[in-house]
């Protein structure tokens, strides 16, 4: 399909009026819907992200602990029980609602804004104006970089929780007074601010931002232009409304929309996913170290240090399982979202 017949699938996915003039639905309910599209895919996804980051945070001057995702899940699970599946998943949680309230209203906000700097060219009132690709991808890149300010510190108390479990076990003498419970996510961050200071909530935040403005890009982008392809296919099969008029985004079934979802997931996971493997590397080294603030090495330096040590399949470490669970919990995303806007405006 060219370029152009592609711009004009997507623009055609919308309502004319949604391409005129600003989105009617206020910033408020792109917070609502994005919290609860948020709530529901973390709590599916977490056990997954729990295996990922602790594939990515091996110690690279000892042997790999795990032989991959189903050794590192069954380890997880004989050692911690099933609730060390779900460790750390309360701030998760939470930064899955900020996270994407955050996308969807910066996204839909900033449409909102090219499209009035830069408005449409007039057409028919049947037909759709065109959209503006670079404006989708610009949107969709900003407020992924928006985004990773508001996910870094969250991830980083998530990442430091989730490798607790999968340190090392000391043996204590009988006499021995018994080891309190590892902190949780209050305890690990009054324990930053007190080491490094305000600043030190961003650690990683390099990772976090290359990841979230490309892989926001891709992921917006993605869905957008899967759900067109669904939508020109039922046109091209002849179906309308019932009042006669177009197809558009909002009449796709559960399964188009999941569909859509799904492969955006994927897509955004495995663009930049490098960069998210040097980010838990970071943010985890303290304590695969043994505790305490040792000398930081920059996000190059990280990246170098993977490769040497494992090659590129290191700078990949957990991107199956990822992109495994990215499914799902993106089509998760997108149907919520798009039944909640559709249900209530």
């Amino acid at each position: 399909m060219a370029e152009a017949e592609l711009v004009e699938v997507i623009a055609r996915s919308y309502k004319p009026t949604d391409l005129h003039q600003p989105p009617e639905k206020p910033w408020w309910k792109d917070i609502a819907y994005g919290s609860a599209a948020g709530i529901v895919s973390k709590a599916f996804e977490h056990p997954f992200d729990l295996v990922k980051v602790r594939l990515q945070s091996q110690p690279l001057d000892q042997p790999l602990k795990f032989n991959g995702p189903w050794d590192c899940m069954v380890k997880t699970f004989k050692k911690e029980g099933l609730r060390g599946l779900w460790r750390g998943v309360s701030m998760p949680i939470g930064g899955a609602m900020v996270e994407n309230a955050t996308l969807f209203v910066v996204y839909n906000q900033s449409q909102a804004l090219l499209r009035r700097l830069s408005p449409p060219p007039p057409t028919l009132a049947s037909e759709a104006p065109p959209i503006n690709l670079t404006h989708l991808g610009l949107s969709a890149a900003l407020a992924g970089a928006c985004a990773s300010f508001v996910l870094t510190p969250v991830e980083l108390v998530k990442c430091k929780m989730q490798v607790q479990g999968s340190l090392p076990i000391v043996e204590l003498p009988p006499s021995s007074t018994p080891t309190a419970p590892p902190p949780g996510p209050v305890a690990i961050t009054r324990g930053i601010l007190r080491t490094e200071g305000f600043k030190g909530l961003w650690l990683g935040q390099t990772g976090t931002l290359i990841r979230e403005t490309g892989g926001s890009a891709a992921w917006f982008t993605t869905f957008e232009l899967a759900s067109a392809w669904f939508v020109q296919r039922r046109v091209n099969a002849g179906q309308r409304r019932d009042d006669g008029s177009r197809i558009t985004k909002g009449d796709l079934t559960a399964l188009e929309l999941m569909a859509s979802g799904a492969s955006a997931g994927v897509v955004y996971n495995c663009v930049l996913f490098p960069a998210d493997c040097i980010k838990s590397t970071i943010q985890t080294e303290d304590e695969l170290r043994g505790g305490g603030v040792g000398q930081r090495r920059s996000f190059m330096q990280v990246g170098k240090d993977i490769y040497k040590a494992r090659g590129i399949r290191g700078l990949y470490q957990g991107c199956g399982l990822t992109a495994l669970r990215a499914a799902p919990s993106s089509a998760l995303i997108f149907y919520i979202y798009s039944r909640l806007e559709s249900i209530f405006g």
